[in-house]
This record gives structure tokens, sequence and C-alpha cells, in this order.
């Protein structure tokens, strides 16, 4: 007996919801007029700054007196450095915190995770000066892992990954271990796998705070050689040579180009690994 195909139906009409949707686009359009404001004025020049001309000419030099009047080179290098190497350490202590509280039991095992977790309540200024202190009797001061040495570990990371780690059928660890896998084999070989939407969510959220990050690092650099990206954004600013909001237009796009590019690639699995982790 074939099923009935019922005629399609038009959604009903509901003011509240046109309202909702409404609201939607007037936030999200007015989120990205400074973007957009931002690029006109990157690509015109600064003589189109504070007024709107279609017709006016678009250039490219902009973008070339912004990497020449900063070394954007070293600055690109020593970001990525810095990136690289919390996203790694962060990847791989998280993993491990993560897979203790999510399938071990030992004494003390609630009171040390809602110790990580009363880390989420501490706000990183709070820590500034006791971790410039630790820093400089470590005589680090000034490098590249000063800048990343604080956030080696991250409880948001250690929650994120537990909550996920806790979905995986615990069968799949007596399977393993009837395999002859150990602790180690059976984390990488069936939890990493698992949690790889969890991983890139992360990634993304990390790598977003610490590119952006300015406070940590203008206070712990003090030369050309180790300053991230943010930092060196500051030298367009200088008072001895008046603010040009187009060289800083054009600096800010490219150093914020490559967020914009990953989020566009990765912006599925960004939004499906939170929504299995069950946080909202």
């Amino acid at each position: 007996m074939s099923a009935m195909t019922l005629p399609h139906q038009p959604r009903e009409f509901s003011f509240w919801r046109a309202i909702e949707t409404f609201g939607c686009y007037l936030l999200g359009f007015l989120w990205i007029l400074p973007l957009l404001y931002a690029v006109w004025m990157a690509f015109h020049p600064p003589e189109y700054e504070a007024r709107f001309d279609l017709l006016a000419p678009l250039t490219l030099e902009n973008f070339t007196n912004a990497w020449n009047a900063a070394p954007f080179g070293r600055y690109f290098f020593n970001t990525f450095l810095l990136i690289s190497t919390i996203l790694i350490s962060q990847f791989i202590i998280c993993t491990l915190a993560a897979y203790a509280f999510a399938r071990y039991e030992f004494r003390g095992k609630t009171i040390v995770f809602m110790l990580v977790l009363v880390q989420l309540m501490i706000m990183p200024e709070v820590l500034l000066v006791e971790n410039y202190r630790t820093i400089a009797k470590l005589g680090l001061v000034d490098t590249v892992v000063a800048m990343g040495l604080p956030y080696m570990a991250s409880a948001f990371g250690i929650f994120l990954l537990r909550q996920t780690f806790l979905t995986v059928p615990k069968e799949l660890d007596d399977a393993a271990r009837v395999e002859g896998a150990g602790a180690l084999t059976t984390l990488l070989k069936v939890y990493v796998p698992l949690a790889k939407p969890i991983y890139v969510a992360y990634g993304l959220v990390s790598v977003s705070y610490h590119w952006n990050n300015l406070l940590w690092p203008l206070v712990i650099t003090n030369s050309v050689s180790t300053r991230p990206l943010t930092v060196g954004l500051q030298v367009f600013s200088s008072p001895d040579q008046g603010v040009q909001w187009s060289i800083i237009s054009a600096a800010a796009l490219m150093t914020s180009a490559p967020l914009l590019i990953g989020f566009l690639l990765f912006q599925r699995q960004f939004v499906q690994s939170f929504m299995r982790a069950g946080i909202k």
C-alpha cells in the first residue's frame, strides 16, 4: 500500500516570528556594518574616508603602506608560532585531563574537577601581576614562550572534551581492551577520532582568542622580534604620526583575514560540535 502524499501546506504567518526574523537580520547588519566600512576605507584613497562615493577609485596602496610601516612578516611568524604552541599544548593536556575525569575513578575527583571549573570564573587580568612575576623569575620575559605559558592548559577545553568523552559508550573501552589496547591506545584510537568536531570547534575558539589577545603580550614583550600582530598594530596609532584610518583598516584586514577564512571553512563543524557537546 503506497503512502499518501499530502499537499504542501504553506506556513502560517506569525507576527512574532516575523519580528524575530527582522530583529536577527537587523542585528546581523549592525554587526557587519563596521566591517564593511573598514573594507571600504582599506581599498580607497585616504581622501574618501569621510564620504561614500561609488565612483571612488580602488587602490591597494593602503595595504602596501601598512606592510612597509611595520615588520608584518615577523609579526605573522610570531603569531603563528604562538598560536601553534598554545594549541598543541592545550590539545595534549586537555585531552589527557578530560579522559581521566571521564573514565577514571580516584579520590577527590569531584573536588579537583570543581577546582578546574572555578578557573572559568577567574578573569585572566586578575592574574596578570602574578603571572608576570612568575615569568620574570623564570627569566622568560620578552619571549614567545612567555606569551603562551599561562595558556598551555585550558579549563574550558578540559570541560568540553570531558563532556564529549562521557558520551562515548563504555563498551568501546571493553572492546579495545579485549583487543589488547592499553589506556593510551584506546584514547588515541577510539576517543580522539570520535571527538574530531569538538577539537575543530575548540581550536577555532582558542585560535580566535589568542590571535586577538592584546593585554598579556603587550605587558610581557618589549622588542619587535617577539611581538605578535595585536601589539604590532599599535604602531599605527602613534601620537607623533596621527591616526591614519585607511592604513589602520588595511592593517586590521590583513590581521583578521586568516580568522575569517578559517571560520568560513569550518563553520559547519564549529556549530555541529557544540550541538553534540550539549552546549548552547
